[in-house]
């Protein structure tokens, strides 16, 4: 009988993954929450599942006895050396479709209450509940015609271009690596730079990978190509997002809001910059930051798609069949 270990973020019952491997594997759930915790625990692996709470680096992969897949359940690869891997003969595939609806669902509800106002006049009136008025929260402007800006024109930010189209907004991208011809089947405006597309959008959604070209894309620097009173969304990788640069524009006003579902350290330590100021009843923040703990991609749905496609992925290595969504 193979063993397939899960190494983080899964440790219920381990129902849809012991269905999916019935009479091939067992299943162990080592609930890890650093790299430490896998040591002694992990090396006998035929195939494992890891999620976002912990990285395998070099140092892990190279004690794997017998390992044939590491599946990333979930869209960013970030968190395992699967370059590494594929010299010691390890496969490295991910889930990029689990929770495309999900998450771009969410960074739309981001928006909307942001731009819409939804979260300044609830924290506002909860506080200060005269006058209650619109005026409170003003001005807030029409989304129509809007120009809602996304770097990573892949799964989730196709889904989130659309949905903006159909509240009436024009949609822009950034992606140098998407061929040319998807802004012309989409309906939207290609940029051909980073700055190029800050400087035209009043709301900038962010859906692409962590890699050495995003890490901190958006920072001190690159939130002033962002038109004054411009919103920013983040449901991709928190380290896309210099987030100590946040506070300052959010108290200059030349950024209007931010929802941030996504940071490097999860759970942040309490004395992150952000969340001081998100805390701080006397900071903009307080009222025009929106935090989420990475949860973008939750639905019972969504999550269990997560849980049975890595789980559909080691049956099919370990039963030697073609993979799907291989990385390396």
């Amino acid at each position: 009988m193979h063993r397939v270990v899960i190494t983080d973020f899964i440790d219920d019952d381990l129902a849809p993954e012991r269905a999916g491997l019935d009479g091939l594997a067992t299943v162990e759930a080592l609930d890890g929450y650093s790299e430490d915790d896998l040591a002694g625990r992990i090396e006998t692996a035929d195939a494992i599942m890891m999620y976002h709470n912990l990285a395998l680096t070099r140092r892990t992969i190279e004690r794997l006895d017998r390992c044939r897949l590491i599946v990333r359940c979930g869209a960013g690869i970030d968190n395992v050396d699967h370059a590494f891997a594929r010299t010691r003969g390890i496969t490295v595939a991910n889930v990029p479709d689990y929770g495309t609806e999900e998450v771009a669902d969410s960074a739309i509800a981001m928006m909307l209450a942001l731009v819409r106002g939804v979260n300044l006049y609830n924290v506002r009136l909860r506080d200060r509940p005269d006058p209650w008025m619109y005026t409170v929260a003003g001005p807030i402007h029409r989304l129509r015609g809007r120009t809602f800006g996304v770097v990573g024109l892949g799964r989730i930010g196709t889904a989130a271009a659309v949905r903006a189209k159909a509240l009436g907004m024009e949609v822009a991208f950034y992606d140098p690596y998407k061929p040319d011809g998807y802004d012309k089947a989409l309906g939207v405006r290609r940029c051909e730079s980073a700055r190029d597309l800050f400087a035209v959008s009043h709301v900038l959604s962010l859906h692409s990978p962590l890699t050495e070209e995003t890490r901190h894309l958006v920072n001190a620097e690159s939130l002033a190509w962002l038109p004054r009173g411009a919103y920013l969304v983040n449901t991709a990788r928190g380290g896309i997002v210099d987030t100590t640069a946040l506070p300052d524009a959010l108290a200059s006003g030349h950024l209007a809001g931010a929802g941030i579902d996504v940071l490097v350290g999860e759970p942040p330590a309490a004395d992150h910059p952000l969340l001081v100021a998100w805390r701080d009843p006397t900071h903009p923040a307080y009222e025009r930051l929106i935090v989420n703990p990475h949860a973008a991609f939750y639905s019972v749905e969504g999550l269990l798609d997560m849980r049975t496609k890595g789980t559909d992925a080691c049956r099919r290595a370990l039963l030697g069949m073609p993979l799907r969504n291989v990385v390396n």
